[in-house]
């Protein structure tokens, strides 16, 4: 494990040639460039939900800040919610919004509820997104903590991807964590 300087530490996020592979059953997932609520909809067999977790104005992570270039002290409006497959969690999705991207048309995006975003992402044709990157996380990281409260026997480690969406060139960034039960699907 990594030595840190705080309580947690955050993940490594490195591009697709940067990464060591993933086990087989996850590549499928990790490097699909589509929705995943739709992939996740398709895949599973039982009844597909989101459950909000949390949401709130908060500090986002220093790698999130940094990737969204954030200045320090400045909130953001953080989702985190699980998507199930019936009474599975399959993913844990963090997505942070900063204010200026909650103005004109993009303000709904802060009343979602249990509404899937990657179903409204990719339903709106102004929807640019940068290329992916990628983490294997391991206890003691902060995403790893949130990620598997939900699972009775936690792997030592998981994966994740995220992205920086725009929409009408406005940033919000999308983290989505992949639990070991997606290869049940």
């Amino acid at each position: 494990m990594r030595r840190c300087p705080h309580s947690f530490c955050e993940p490594v996020w490195r591009y697709r040639q940067q990464l060591l592979s993933p086990l087989p059953a996850l590549r499928e997932w990790l490097f699909d460039t589509g929705s995943l609520t739709r992939r996740l909809q398709q895949a599973c067999d039982r009844e597909f939900r989101v459950e909000v977790v949390a949401q709130g104005w908060q500090r986002p992570l220093l790698n999130e800040r940094r990737r969204l270039a954030l200045p320090t002290r400045r909130l953001a409006l953080v989702r985190q919610v699980y998507l199930y497959c019936g009474d599975l969690p399959c993913v844990f999705a963090r997505t942070i919004i900063p204010r200026q991207t909650l103005s004109g048309a993009e303000r709904h995006l802060a009343v979602l509820g249990n509404r899937p975003l990657g179903a409204l992402l990719f339903a709106d044709p102004r929807m640019h997104r940068e290329p992916m990157e990628f983490a294997r996380l391991q206890s003691g990281e902060r995403l790893f903590a949130d990620a598997v409260q939900r699972l009775a026997s936690p792997p030592a480690t998981i994966w994740g991807r995220r992205s920086v969406f725009y929409l009408a060139a406005k940033p919000l960034l999308v983290n989505e964590i992949f639990l070991p039960t997606i290869e049940k699907l």
